[in-house]
């Protein structure tokens, strides 16, 4: 779309390119913009224009130039050129009522970058629906088999999902490292019809997200995050799925804490189902029962002990002392603050091809690359479905050959 909009104006002289574009919905430059959370002098500055210029187009009192319209379309906006020719803006889920896992002050202030990848994660759900028809490939989608009840006790419910996902305490116990659990428990996931991208969020302290949908629901978590993190989110991203309710998280309790009280409960009710399921507490115990009784005296040691032998942070095997009542609230706040405090983020860096690897559904990828390999799709469209460049489709397919037969 964007080269058949420029063709236009090949050979044009400056002075027509400089010229206002003619057509354009001043309704559809407001929408673009206010759908992105960005107020009008942050897209005045971006442009070094004064903001009274920006608010004449969109008031239609005037209008950019084509090269100004470009910069708004792919660069600040995120949206086909065509789009602001349009009558009227496209229909899309509004976001305070698609998400209702965090208050609406919170959802106001989303940043563009979070705006932009839940864009990107419904583009991957209308990929998926063009890949494999109006059916999940999934067997047995988990969805269908385990729906969560907040009447219902969550060490039932945990375990169906556990058992759904056929991951055992033994396996989880032997895998060599946090690396290794995040894939695993993300592959299990997979494997029951829930697709899982990545991404590295600007804004931070979103740990990921989730689309739910009758066939083809998706999870994006935050590659950012350490990994015991993309491990939480991710079950706790599989809880909201299993409620059939989209979810946006963030992990803050004081949040969680300004929700209307039915959303509160989903949302304390989905972190205990990730805790139950990664930290089952009849191992738990087991585990602890030696211990002395108050685990405020505990070493660093005996903490990060247990949390090797989940997979987890210590600020969530600190939780499940908390919910034992082995430790207090005060020392619970003090504790995993002072970790958090620790924290430092995880490289993001290395090779482009293996990132997107790593970024990109595995199974969404293998369908992609399988069509490709029998000339059902062509090159430019494996770009289109994963979002690369055409140059780059190879190296990548190369990457996902090899990650399968391993």
């Amino acid at each position: 779309m964007r080269s058949v909009q420029r063709a236009e104006y090949v050979g044009e002289d400056d002075s027509q390119m400089s010229a206002p574009v003619s057509g354009i919905q001043p309704s559809l430059l407001r929408w673009a913009r206010t759908s992105a959370n960005m107020p009008v002098s942050v897209v005045a500055a971006k442009l070094r224009r004064p903001v009274a210029e920006i608010e004449s187009w969109e008031n239609g009192e005037s209008a950019p130039s084509y090269p100004q319209l470009e910069k708004l379309a792919y660069e600040l906006y995120k949206r086909p050129l065509a789009t602001f020719f349009l009558p009227a803006p496209p229909s899309e889920p509004d976001v305070k009522a698609e998400f209702r896992s965090l208050p609406d002050e919170d959802l106001e202030t989303l940043s563009r970058d979070t705006l932009f990848l839940i864009r990107k994660a419904r583009a991957y759900q209308l990929a998926l629906r063009e890949l494999f028809g109006e059916r999940t490939p999934a067997d047995r989608p988990i969805w269908r088999t385990i729906q969560l009840s907040t009447s219902q006790p969550v060490a039932r419910q945990a375990n169906q999902i556990r058992n759904a996902l056929g991951v055992s305490i033994d396996q989880q116990r032997a895998w060599q490292d946090d690396d290794t659990a995040l894939k695993q428990w993300r592959r299990a996931i997979e494997a029951r019809g829930v697709f899982v991208f990545k991404h590295t969020f600007k804004q931070r302290e979103i740990s990921g997200f989730c689309l739910s949908q009758a066939e083809f629901p998706v999870i994006m978590i935050n590659n950012s995050t350490t990994k015991t993190r993309q491990v939480f989110s991710l079950l706790h991203e599989l809880a909201h799925v299993l409620f059939m309710r989209d979810g946006i998280s963030t992990f803050d309790e004081t949040r969680i804490e300004g929700l209307p009280v039915q959303d509160k409960t989903i949302e304390r009710f989905c972190n205990a189902i990730a805790a139950e399921v990664l930290v089952p507490m009849a191992d738990f115990r087991a585990q602890i029962r030696g211990l002395d009784g108050n685990l405020e005296n505990a070493g660093e040691d005996q903490f990060a002990a247990l949390a090797k032998r989940y997979h987890v942070s210590r600020a969530v095997v600190l939780r499940r002392m908390l919910d034992e009542k082995r430790v207090s609230a005060s020392f619970y706040q003090i504790k995993s603050s002072e970790w958090d405090a620790q924290k430092k983020a995880e490289g993001s860096g290395g090779n482009y091809h293996a990132t997107q690897n790593a970024y990109l559904s595995e199974r969404f990828l293998q369908e992609v690359f399988a069509r490709y390999a029998r000339r059902q799709i062509s090159r430019d469209e494996v770009a289109d479905f994963i979002d690369i460049k055409p140059r780059n489709v190879e190296r990548l397919q190369d990457l996902v050959l090899r990650g399968a037969a391993a």
